[in-house]
């Protein structure tokens, strides 16, 4: 969502709110992170391998994002066929982001209330991803981290908006690959059992800058959308 046209700045920022939604992935997808590495055998759970299924499980994770990003964002084509139909695009990404430093900074979860409508198909994905594991191998990861990136999650939904009103398949990809590239490290330190990083994402403090700043970004959105209404 970008006035001026798809370029560097909206990849940043999607990379940014990845990073800084660091505590919510904690929180939600920490615990799978622990599991799947204590499900590895102790004879294999040396730091070479264990590098290698981390980052296999995220890159199939990631790779959904952006499979569920261009699809999305070729609806978007389907729907803002009017500049009127745009800028409500954009309007309704721009909400969804304050949505989601809402629910970052713990002020208000009404983002939980949009995870419950992709329970419904995480219902049909989980038994599949079940059948994988013990997970050893490294196609085995990559398929899991594949099934995984539909996990119900208010942060993903609220970028998926954003590639929504993007309405370009590629940059929607571009859009959800660049977000789910800034939720890596605070996923891959957490598989890894170092806990710094994870008290540092989940202070109050650390998650209120977070927010401010997204809805700072959304604020700004908005803003550049009011000359368009004129119109």
């Amino acid at each position: 969502m970008n006035p001026t046209g798809f370029d560097l700045p909206p990849l940043l920022a999607a990379f940014v709110f990845g990073l800084m939604g660091g505590a919510h992935c904690i929180g939600m997808c920490g615990g799978i992170m622990s599991a799947l590495t204590f499900a590895v055998p102790p004879s294999m759970r040396h730091p070479a391998r264990m590098g290698g299924l981390l980052l296999s499980y995220n890159a199939g994770r990631i790779l959904s994002y952006m499979m569920a990003g261009a699809m999305v964002a070729a609806l978007g084509t389907l729907i803002s066929l009017t500049p009127t139909a745009r800028v409500a695009l954009q309007a309704f990404a721009a909400l969804m982001l304050i949505l989601m430093a809402l629910y970052i900074a713990n002020w208000w979860k009404g983002l939980l209330k949009v995870e419950a409508v992709g329970r419904h198909l995480w219902r049909y994905i989980e038994p599949v991803g079940r059948r994988l594991m013990p997970v050893v191998y490294l196609p085995q990861a990559f398929a899991l981290g594949a099934l995984w990136g539909w996990l119900p999650c208010g942060l993903v939904y609220s970028m998926l908006a954003w590639s929504l009103a993007i309405a370009d398949p590629l940059d929607g990809a571009l859009l959800m690959g660049a977000f789910g590239l800034g939720t890596l490290p605070a996923l891959l330190v957490t598989g890894l059992a170092a806990q710094q990083l994870s008290h540092l994402i989940r202070h109050p403090a650390t998650r209120s800058i977070a927010a401010l700043s997204i809805i700072s970004f959304a604020l700004w959105q908005l803003w550049t959308l009011i000359p368009l209404t004129a119109h």
